[in-house]
């Protein structure tokens, strides 16, 4: 396991509680938001970028949400081929609402702890 992936390991966690938790008290694109923001922190690491896809995957098939369901199967595969080779958009959400090779601004507070993150792994 990375350096990388040892250290951002407990803002993605984070990121997945809260997405748990909102789901479970039924407020679906709140629980997206944060599976989103925990792919934006955890897209440089291969096992969260592909963990988040299967999460994503799987919140898809909870709300049948179809072309959720096929947009996460075509980016899990890109994530597991991908991410290693540094070939992932920076900022991406990971949703199927976007194309799988936009780069998009990442949130103040996410780059943040990505700088955090990369400095303790130089």
């Amino acid at each position: 396991m990375s350096q990388f992936t040892k250290k951002i390991t407990p803002y993605v966690n984070a990121e997945l509680t809260k997405a748990i938790k909102a789901e479970s008290e039924g407020k679906y694109a709140s629980a997206f938001t944060h599976l989103e923001n925990a792919h934006v922190l955890g897209q440089a690491s291969t096992y969260w970028h592909v963990k988040v896809h299967v999460l994503m995957l799987f919140w898809g098939i909870r709300r049948r949400d179809a072309k959720e369901i096929f947009g996460q199967v075509i980016r899990i595969i890109g994530a597991a081929a991908l991410t290693a080779i540094k070939g992932v958009p920076i900022g991406n959400t990971g949703g199927s609402n976007v194309s799988p090779v936009k780069v998009m601004p990442i949130k103040p507070e996410h780059a943040e702890i990505l700088a955090k993150v990369s400095a303790q792994t130089e």
